[in-house]
């Protein structure tokens, strides 16, 4: 199916890993608690950029003055996460693609998340043990959309960018891995995984 590429590289949330409703419960306790409006298509629309990211572009937006730091709100919604990982994330349906290319071709994950984070994901998942290489935000100077993430996973791989497929299932993921000089696959469209995020 994807035996043309030399590497396949993943995003995680929405694509490699059934996360979509831990992630918008966390953002509605989150964005309760510091009283920032809730906007579902402007939080669809963000999916993919890091959480800290995401509260700075909120706040500014709606132009709310909190007592609370960025990084504050960015720590109460990534706890909101850690405390439900273990019961409210599986890996989706790519975990087929995954398990027959292990051992046959390189494979990453590129993701908005940090690395330690997601490192304790893909292992609640049982993931882990297939990859070869995690790079999350903390990796990167400039997330997705720009290439930057999809681009160090295809250096550490060892394997020249337009050689790589993507799987993503945000547009700014895709975007990210179409500037990288990548092949992208649409996940929802191609494979009929769907992202349970604030629809």
């Amino acid at each position: 199916m994807y035996d043309g590429f030399a590497a396949l590289i993943f995003d995680m949330d929405g694509t490699l890993v059934d996360s979509g409703q831990l992630h918008e419960m966390a953002w509605i306790e989150t964005l309760n608690h510091y009283s920032i409006p809730i906007d579902r298509a402007l939080m669809r629309s963000l999916a993919g950029v890091p959480t800290l990211g995401t509260v700075e572009l909120l706040l500014d937006k709606f132009q709310i003055r909190s007592t609370s730091s960025a990084m504050e709100i960015h720590q109460f919604k990534e706890r909101f996460v850690r405390e439900n990982l273990q019961n409210m994330i599986k890996p989706t349906a790519l975990l087929d693609i995954v398990q027959r290319y292990h051992g046959v071709k390189p494979m990453a994950v590129g993701t908005g998340a940090q690395t330690e984070e997601a490192l304790h994901i893909l292992e609640i998942c049982g993931l882990d043990k297939y990859l070869n290489v995690v790079v999350g935000a903390d990796q990167v100077s400039n997330p997705k959309p720009a290439p930057d993430t999809f681009l160090r996973c295809a250096e550490l791989l060892g394997v020249p960018p337009q050689h790589c497929v993507v799987f993503e299932d945000s547009k700014l993921g895709m975007e990210a891995a179409t500037r990288a000089g990548m092949t992208v696959v649409d996940v929802l469209a191609e494979l009929q995984i769907h992202n349970d995020y604030f629809l």
